[in-house]
């Protein structure tokens, strides 16, 4: 066997391997009398067929066998020898291979990028000031209240506001005809839930039961229904009754009623830790992120171009996911990927360079998962879930999973490192979003 490394673009790497005729010769021979042992011809016993008639028969086949068998045998002999380390599935070129012939291929790779840290310490990175947010608790509180919100009439004589809940009829018009699908009979709207196109709810504010008025809007452009897009439309539209949502109080008899024993008081304890909790979570994983980044930009490493791919696919189809089942068309989220490309290329890019730098301060520091931190990630779970320690354990019991959480566990302790290094400057989140956007 002969082998030759090239270097093709970036960390693109190609190595030219070269067998022996009697090497592929060899091959042939036991591919073939792996068939001879199988096949059943007929006029001969199981196993008992001439070579010769064998390879007239099977010939065509074995050919995909024979070079499977050799790429097989000699990639991992040309990769020692060539003393590289591919980071990527090879792509393989290859001719047929003939009895009386050399055989060649070709395996194409990308090779792991040499990482050089030159700054983790020092860090310049700006973090979130906590201010515990009011306004989020009580939209808690009326979240809770509004679950147990009574539809009554309204009774005072009044126009419409958003909030009501107007009971209508409509009719709507494009280009003087009726709009199939636009007509509805004591329909319940609730104004600002936006459940109609932009304009119409708003529309309704201000009417007064029993008025009828035209609402001339135009459809959003994009729209769901293409011929209807960015057209006028008209709404002839009849306010017959109003209603509201009457949330009861905040009391021990609605706690009783969510299934809590606490008192109010108790529960608005919780419930403003349970906020702390999320917020300051929303702010540390926020706050890793830029540390990271500052990582990155600190100390830019090679991305090779077949996993730089793979993640780009990866991050793409977890976001086309998420949009479906949000429900995103399928055309509006190909002209989506289509417009935010570079951006999903960027995302991919720093992903992949940041798990190359925390591996590397990993082996330099010595942070490597180890043991006895698996077996704390075991308890501290079994502890949050409530789980017995030992089924923690099985759920951890493939290597893909048992892989993922040490690396997590080894990231976790790298950032915490670089975090205690870092100048961390706190900021009103004002300022920050100001500056990310």
């Amino acid at each position: 066997m002969k082998a030759q490394l090239q270097t093709a673009d970036g960390l693109q790497r190609k190595m030219n391997v070269e067998i022996s005729q009697a090497d592929v010769k060899n091959a042939f021979e036991k591919v073939y009398q792996s068939i001879q042992r199988q096949v059943e011809i007929k006029g001969f016993r199981k196993g008992k067929a001439p070579l010769a008639t064998v390879k007239s028969m099977y010939k065509d086949r074995v050919i995909g066998d024979v070079a499977q068998d050799l790429i097989q045998a000699h990639y991992p002999l040309a990769i020692q020898e060539q003393k590289v380390e591919p980071i990527s599935y090879p792509e393989f070129e290859f001719e047929d291979p003939k009895e009386n012939q050399d055989f060649k291929f070709t395996a194409i790779f990308d090779i792991r990028p040499e990482i050089k840290i030159k700054k983790w310490e020092g860090l310049e990175v700006e973090k979130e000031k906590y201010v515990f947010n009011d306004a989020q608790f009580e939209k808690s509180i009326n979240n809770i209240r509004q679950s147990r919100s009574k539809t009554v009439d309204v009774l005072e004589v009044r126009p419409a506001q958003l909030g009501d809940i107007a009971i209508i009829d409509f009719e709507g018009f494009v280009d003087g005809k009726v709009l199939p699908g636009g007509t509805g009979t004591d329909h319940n709207l609730e104004l600002g839930a936006k459940q109609f196109i932009e304009g119409f709810e708003e529309g309704i504010v201000g009417m007064n039961v029993g008025d009828t008025k035209t609402i001339s809007l135009k459809f959003p452009d994009p729209y769901h229904s293409a011929e209807l897009s960015g057209k006028p439309v008209e709404f002839k539209t009849t306010l017959k009754a109003l209603k509201k949502k009457e949330m009861p109080e905040l009391n021990d008899e609605l706690l009783a009623e969510i299934g809590t024993k606490q008192t109010v008081e108790e529960f608005k304890a919780s419930l403003r830790k349970d906020i702390d909790s999320t917020e300051q979570k929303r702010i540390d994983q926020a706050f890793k992120n830029r540390l990271v980044k500052k990582l990155v930009t600190e100390n830019p490493v090679q991305v090779p171009a077949s996993l730089l791919k793979e993640q780009k696919a990866a991050l793409v189809e977890d976001f086309k996911k998420r949009m479906t089942d949000q429900g995103m068309q399928e055309a509006d989220f190909a002209d989506y990927v289509q417009k935010w490309d570079a951006d999903f290329a960027k995302t991919a890019s720093e992903m992949i360079q940041s798990s190359f730098l925390i591996d590397k301060l990993a082996i330099d520091h010595n942070l490597a998962a180890t043991e006895a931190d698996m077996n704390a990630k075991f308890e501290e779970y079994a502890t949050q879930t409530g789980m017995e320690v030992a089924r923690i354990r099985e759920w951890y019991a493939s290597a893909d999973k048992v892989s993922r959480l040490s690396y997590s566990i080894t990231e976790e302790k790298v950032i915490n490192m670089i975090t205690a290094k870092a100048k961390i400057k706190e900021v009103d989140a004002k300022l920050l979003k100001e500056e990310q956007n």
